[in-house]
């Protein structure tokens, strides 16, 4: 993909609609930004009302960074006629945490499964071209606690190395959750290790 390796590319916000016309066969063509397969259904479900003459939505969606997972439905068409070549494209788009619909209806001719294929991936690339996207940097969260006479030492570091302040909670004792890029955590942890009166848990 080209990209630094704790970085990934997912779409800034949910896209247009765009329609593809095929021999009278209409596909709507969406993408969506997903944090977790819950949303799917009722994405899904909220498409099958909107487009409620449609014969077939069929999707494909993929989620996680370093270790992905995906799935893919074709919703009643001919088997890998949809899915895979919505799935395909966001492959090729280098693309996670994101799923495609493509929503058809039906206009009276059959366009046989090559048809079919290339009238999905086509839907599927007309929506991602259609979307915006931006890359994320993968980040992990750290707790560290300290006495508060460290408070000083500790926001030395958070600040010269750019690191997040997820919460904090300041009593007796204090408790920062930090976060930093993913390729940055050893180096952090080392930091935070070599003063002896500060704790670091990896969460």
């Amino acid at each position: 993909m080209g990209f630094e390796a704790d970085t990934y590319r997912t779409l800034a916000k949910p896209s247009e609609e765009i329609l593809l016309k095929e021999r009278k066969s209409k596909f709507y063509g969406h993408a969506y930004p997903i944090q977790s397969e819950e949303v799917v259904k009722p994405i899904i479900e909220m498409l099958r009302k909107q487009y409620a003459n449609a014969g077939h939505v069929c999707y494909a969606w993929q989620l996680g960074i370093e270790q992905t997972t995906y799935r893919v439905s074709d919703d009643g068409e001919p088997n890998n006629s949809a899915g895979m070549p919505i799935y395909g494209q966001i492959k090729a788009f280098g693309l996670t945490n994101v799923l495609v619909t493509v929503t058809r209806v039906f206009g009276g001719t059959k366009l046989g499964v090559g048809g079919l294929i290339q009238a999905y991936k086509t839907a599927a690339q007309m929506a991602l071209e259609n979307s915006e996207t931006l890359v994320k940097t993968l980040e992990t969260s750290l707790r560290i606690t300290f006495a508060y006479s460290d408070m000083e030492k500790v926001m030395r570091i958070v600040k010269k190395h750019g690191l997040g302040l997820v919460s904090q909670k300041m009593e007796l004792d204090c408790e920062f959750e930090i976060s930093c890029r993913k390729k940055m955590e050893e180096k952090v942890v080392q930091l935070f290790d070599a003063l002896p009166s500060i704790s670091i848990h990896r969460k």
